[in-house]
């Protein structure tokens, strides 16, 4: 396995959620999953709601991401989002709710907005209840 490392951010408008040197970083774009070695060629993607992995000397940390973009460049990756947080630090239960919640207004949408709203909720309640299970 290589020494080089990658410096990875996951920053939202109120603070650093992680910085550190990692061995690789996998996320959910809106176009496909991808993965991020040292060396990778640069590149940027919008992502989707989901989680982001990162592997630092064999552990494995996981975050829910609310969207946002991902940056590569240099074996520097950054990833700006308006919500994001450490798996470790999830509540599981409030999660849990939030999900009943986003499924019984799924279920009881009026109209076509009201779907999109539960489905974005659904969404961001799901990705919380993965990254807290890894």
């Amino acid at each position: 396995m290589s020494d080089k490392k990658i410096h990875f951010k996951i920053i939202t408008p109120e603070k650093i959620v992680f910085e550190d040197d990692v061995d690789s970083i996998t996320a959910s774009g809106v176009n496909g999953s991808f993965g991020v070695l040292p060396d990778h060629i640069a590149f940027m993607s919008t992502l989707s709601v989901d989680v982001a992995k990162t592997i630092k000397d064999g552990k494995e940390y996981t975050f829910s991401i609310i969207g946002g973009a991902f940056q590569f460049k240099n074996n520097e990756a950054i990833i700006l989002t308006e919500v994001a947080e450490n798996g470790n630090d999830i509540d599981t239960a409030r999660a849990q709710l939030a999900k009943e919640r986003a499924e019984a207004r799924l279920n009881t949408a009026e109209n076509q907005r009201e779907v999109k709203i539960a489905n974005a909720a659904l969404a961001r309640a799901m990705a919380r209840l993965k990254a807290a299970s890894k």
